[in-house]
């Protein structure tokens, strides 16, 4: 098949051939961001974590209060929703303990734009968007870019999407 696809005359891909590798390639970009992070050990539950801490150990408290991605400590600790949340201070680990759901990053800190899109990546802790006290993640500034274009119609479609990608989530978890 491979020798039907090359012309005889210069050994270069046929145009049906080179429409199928664009096809490719593009099928590729689309899914790498999944493909990605099921490969890099992220997915390890209803929260995105790496070896058991959620977003790489950002704080998640400091995106409110600083407005910053800030890096927690392992001495400022807290289990929540099956992972290890750290802080970058006692005080940020209390406002976390009292109320995690304020704090947390939504879809457990997956990729937002993903989830508006009924799919599962990682979320960057370094690409995020607060919307009406609500902390948000993507997966890259691409994701970003297209969560922000229609904030409120993709913050819709992630709500409603987000509840079976919680559970399939769960249930991968389980199955580990």
């Amino acid at each position: 098949m491979i020798s039907t696809l090359l012309s005889r005359n210069n050994g270069t891909l046929s145009t049906p051939a080179r429409a199928a590798r664009v096809v490719l390639v593009a099928m590729t970009l689309i899914f790498l961001p999944t493909v990605w992070a099921l490969a890099g050990g992220q997915h390890e539950g209803v929260i995105n974590t790496t070896e058991g801490v959620a977003i790489e150990g950002y704080d998640a408290v400091a995106y409110h209060t600083l407005g910053e991605p800030t890096e927690g400590s392992p001495q400022f600790s807290a289990e929540w929703d099956g992972a290890t949340w750290h802080f970058s201070s006692a005080e940020n680990q209390e406002l976390f303990a009292a109320d995690p759901e304020r704090y947390a990053p939504h879809y457990g800190g997956y990729c937002s734009q993903a989830a508006a899109q009924d799919q599962v990546a990682a979320g960057d802790p370094e690409i995020w968007t607060i919307e009406e006290g609500r902390l948000f993640l993507n997966y890259n500034s691409r994701y970003q870019r297209r969560f922000r274009s229609e904030l409120t119609e993709n913050i819709a479609k992630a709500d409603a999407n987000w509840p079976a990608l919680r559970a399939g989530l769960a249930e991968s978890a389980q199955d580990e």
